[in-house]
């Protein structure tokens, strides 16, 4: 049963959380946050996605806040640093913000720049990291094959543990698995699952090695946990730039999961200046909590978007409501 929509938008919050570096183009982050009877739940869909993108995320903070969450099987998450695509003098304050992480992930591919950049970062945070250290890089499915295939035979020297949505389609993703299975690179999948009408296909295909699971583009945890289920293949767990209130659903979603082998994209509160918790989650000794926040009124009001951004976040619950309740009903 979904809630009222008069429920939802009776605790709805809007807020906007500075960031500390550029990331995905953006520099500030907004989120809805809505309160239901099983605690705090988050909807923060990027603002180029259409309603019928967008009403996933509010099925997942439906679910969230709504409907009680499968038992952990593990109480803390194992994170990644995540560094943007900053130059490589600025990795190692990047890197100092996940303290005890293990991994990190590293933006690659970004428009603008050269992949001798991204080399550049990717040795960088090699050498912070160290030979027992864990590296993989996302290109958001900015390569084409041959670009890929490229960028990852010169990216090859620094071990890294998977290469991430290297390129944009399930056959291309499905060919440079193969034409780079000589460097023994594993290929994992992101918006290929999560921007997929069929999350499934990449897995059918045998275009990857995993999968890169993020509950709120999913619907939601139990969603997400069918779609793992279903894949059969490994998992990483990982966020979209959300508050503390988002990333705990990617925790218990995380903490659900029966075979956790690889760390996960949960630190990502250490992107914000603030956050609207009264203990953020972020990483402490590379690892999170598995648990839901308290969220602080004070910073709840000091973080609360202007009028206009209110509104035309409000606005968009309302659309996607209505998606939701259609897509619910079939």
């Amino acid at each position: 049963m979904l809630p009222h929509l008069d429920d939802l938008l009776g605790t709805a919050r809007v807020v906007r959380l500075p960031m500390r570096s550029r990331f995905r183009g953006i520099t500030v982050r907004e989120a809805v946050l809505f309160e239901g009877p099983e605690g705090w739940t988050e909807f923060s869909p990027f603002v180029e996605y259409d309603d019928e993108e967008a009403a996933s995320w509010l099925h997942a903070a439906i679910d969230f806040g709504w409907r009680p969450q499968p038992a952990p099987l593990r109480h803390q998450i194992a994170v990644n640093a995540t560094v943007p695509a900053v130059a490589a003098d600025d990795v190692p304050a990047i890197l100092d913000r996940y303290p005890g992480a293990r991994t990190a992930k590293v933006k690659v591919a970004e428009p603008g720049q050269t992949l001798a950049d991204d080399i550049a970062r990717v040795r960088a945070v090699r050498e912070i990291v160290g030979p027992e250290g864990r590296v993989r890089v996302d290109a958001n499915a900015l390569w084409n094959v041959d670009e890929a295939e490229h960028a990852i035979h010169a990216l090859a020297p620094f071990d890294l543990e998977y290469v991430e949505q290297p390129c944009a389609t399930v056959e291309e993703l499905a060919e440079i698995r193969v034409r780079t299975r000589y460097m023994d690179i594993p290929i994992a999948a992101d918006e290929s699952v999560r921007k997929a009408s069929d999350p499934l296909a990449v897995a059918r295909a045998g275009a990857a090695d995993l999968l890169v699971i993020k509950a709120q583009p999913l619907g939601g945890v139990h969603t997400a946990l069918r779609i793992v289920a279903e894949a059969g293949l490994p998992v990483v767990v990982s966020s979209a730039l959300d508050t503390s209130v988002g990333i705990a659903m990617g925790a218990f979603l995380a903490a659900a999961i029966p075979e956790l082998d690889f760390d996960c994209g949960l630190g990502t509160v250490a992107m914000f200046d603030q956050d609207v918790a009264v203990s953020p989650l972020t990483p402490v000794d590379g690892v999170i909590r598995v648990e839901r926040p308290e969220v602080s009124p004070a910073q709840l009001d000091r973080l609360s978007a202007p009028d206009d951004r209110r509104d035309w976040w409000l606005d968009r619950v309302r659309r996607c409501y209505r998606v939701v309740e259609r897509t619910t009903a079939l």
